[in-house]
């Protein structure tokens, strides 16, 4: 039966391994082709190096991002490993430079790939407290002059906004190639390709995708040069989304602007109502003006919003009795928000900070909340009841 096309609106999921070439000719020119970085394939080769269901899934998050190109990876962490990968050259030894406050994935990787075995010369800005100073960072690139400069926009999980513009200022100026993990603050909030920044980064599974049931990762970037080295890493190593997933992630596209505006929405109300409960101690989210970087929040992000994410921090006399209310929160809410190791979720769900985070972030009684799209009313009573066991 040969295939035809149908008067569909969807994109169709293309399971094919490899594809139908049908003569020499054809195939010497797909694979001459094979990495045009702006080319659309007039054919397709093998799903391992580009697939029609992956690549319209691509179109889709470039649009949103506002880049010339996007390349999905199976997860955030193979997203990083590609990108951090493919600035990496033989001969060259110039430092690469990370702030402290990133995902603990992202450390782990540094400190058991990027050192222990391909043996890079890492240095860390280490945050001074609950803010970026960026005199001490101004300070540390021409100390270090490094060839990569990588940071959060949002850092998990306490929250600190960083000064987006003036980092990408200061590193390209300083020569260094910026790259930005942009998943707690999506495209909605703010765009670092338009502020200079080289590629960004996401953790797709979190608000892009925005289910709790796709684990995927993105890059995105203007220069084709980086894409067609992209492109030929993800195909070697096989960092490459199957088309179902792709396909998914299509639709789930389509809600994003409207489910991302719900988050903020959401965390706003949750964050002031947790601000004026005795139970809790402390609130940290950067829409609140008691937040330390609730300056730099509203300078990057203006109107927008401050994203979907909240921390707090339960009041007590000692640190057991932090934990004894924390745990009991947890337990009182957990029909409603579940504790899992995710977010960004249509559900609200949560993580409380020392059991997972450890020694870094030493705080008995403080949970994250990732906040869902339910109707605040309903999540913000069950908060409250939470809060009152």
């Amino acid at each position: 039966m040969k295939n035809e096309p149908v008067n569909t609106r969807f994109v169709p999921v293309y399971r094919d391994a490899g594809f139908d070439l049908q003569d020499a000719e054809k195939a010497a020119a797909a694979f001459r082709s094979e990495l045009d970085p702006l080319h659309h394939p007039d054919d397709f080769i093998y799903s391992r190096y580009r697939n029609p269901t992956v690549v319209a899934a691509e179109e889709q998050l470039a649009e949103v991002e506002g880049s010339e190109w996007a390349l999905l990876t199976e997860s955030g962490m193979a997203a990083i490993d590609t990108v951090l990968s493919v600035f990496q050259w033989a001969g060259e030894d110039r430092p690469w430079l990370f702030f402290s406050e990133i995902y603990g994935g992202t450390n782990a990787f540094i400190d058991e790939v990027l050192i222990k075995r391909r043996g890079l010369d890492i240095r860390r800005f280490v945050t001074g407290g609950d803010r970026h100073d960026m005199t001490a960072f101004k300070r540390m690139l021409e100390e270090v002059h490094p060839d990569v400069v990588y940071f959060e926009a949002i850092s998990n999980p306490m929250l600190i906004v960083a000064d987006g513009k003036e980092i990408i200022r200061l590193a390209k100026e300083a020569g260094s190639v910026v790259i930005v993990d942009n998943t707690f603050a999506t495209p909605w909030l703010w765009k670092p390709l338009k502020d200079g920044a080289d590629v960004v980064i996401h953790s797709v599974t979190k608000y892009l995708a925005g289910h709790g049931n796709l684990t995927a990762g993105v890059v995105c970037g203007n220069d084709p040069d980086f894409m067609k080295d992209l492109i030929q890493y993800r195909k070697l190593t096989g960092h490459m989304l199957s088309p179902d997933d792709a396909a998914r992630l299509g639709d789930y596209l389509r809600t994003f602007s409207l489910r991302i505006q719900q988050h903020c929405y959401n965390a706003g109300k949750v964050a002031r109502e947790l601000s004026r409960r005795p139970e809790v101690e402390n609130v940290l989210y950067p829409g609140l003006e008691t937040h330390p970087t609730h300056d730099e929040a509203v300078k990057l992000f203006g109107k927008r919003g401050f994203g979907g994410m909240v921390t707090f921090d339960m009041a007590g006399k000692n640190d057991e009795e932090k934990r004894l209310r924390r745990d009991r929160f947890i337990e009182a809410v957990s029909g409603h928000i579940p504790l899992v190791p995710t977010l960004g979720d249509t559900g609200t769900i949560l993580l409380p900070i020392e059991p997972v985070w450890g020694d870094k972030y030493p705080a008995p009684g403080m949970i994250r909340l990732s906040v869902g799209i339910e109707p605040a009313g309903d999540l913000i009573r069950i908060l409250r009841r939470g809060l009152e066991m």
